[in-house]
């Protein structure tokens, strides 16, 4: 209970965070900062990091590092964690997920496809790792397959407004703007907390 109690105490530093500076134009992706940067959120607990209640074992200690490392924004850290981690366990999808946002918030992005790309090996009906997949692939560029993941990780949780977001601002980004408008709508329909949906629904309407 007392994990999960900070596993919460982290979500929220960082959503405070997240709404309270400057962003780029058509907003911030989710997915990319923390563990994970509503990968559940207040309303969706099914989609935060699950941390085990029992006496932390190594790999747990090493989590917790990389989560204390991520909330600090010391990405270098959370790496070097959640590698020694993965020498313990290689499929371990807690940490791949979390080591795969890092690569992300490092720019690496040709790591942070390959990583999801093994969470979705070990398991193809993963939403948040097609989620994710799309949005490293949007930033390497390759938007026909960023789009296809958008679409699977949806096709999976359509009710999860990050992904409708995330699909948004692949279409903003590729001038699809009314496409985009609608996904921003259906976001902010599903979650009205989302302060950056709204704003990129006022921008879009004008």
């Amino acid at each position: 209970m007392i994990l999960l109690i900070a596993a919460g105490g982290i979500f929220y530093l960082f959503f405070r965070q997240l709404f309270s500076g400057d962003y780029p134009r058509r907003g911030v992706d989710y997915e990319a900062k923390v563990p994970e940067e509503r990968i559940g959120g207040i309303n969706r607990p099914d989609k935060t990091f699950s941390r085990s209640t029992e006496k932390p074992g190594r790999i747990e200690e090493l989590l917790s590092i990389a989560d204390e490392s991520l909330e600090k924004g010391d990405n270098l850290e959370a790496k070097k964690a959640l590698q020694s981690a993965l020498i313990l366990d290689e499929n371990n999808p807690e940490i791949l997920r979390r080591l795969g946002v890092v690569y992300m918030n490092m720019n690496d992005y040709s790591d942070a496809r390959k990583t999801y790309e093994k969470l979705l090996e070990l398991d193809p009906n993963d939403d948040l790792a097609h989620g994710s997949l799309a949005n490293a692939l949007h930033k390497l560029g390759e938007e026909e397959a960023a789009l296809r993941e958008h679409h699977e990780a949806l096709r999976l949780d359509p009710d999860y407004a990050p992904h409708h977001y995330n699909y948004a601002n692949t279409l903003y980004d590729l001038g699809r703007r009314e496409e985009a408008l609608a996904e921003y709508r259906k976001a902010l329909e599903l979650d009205s907390d989302l302060k950056e949906a709204k704003k990129m629904i006022e921008e879009l309407s004008r």
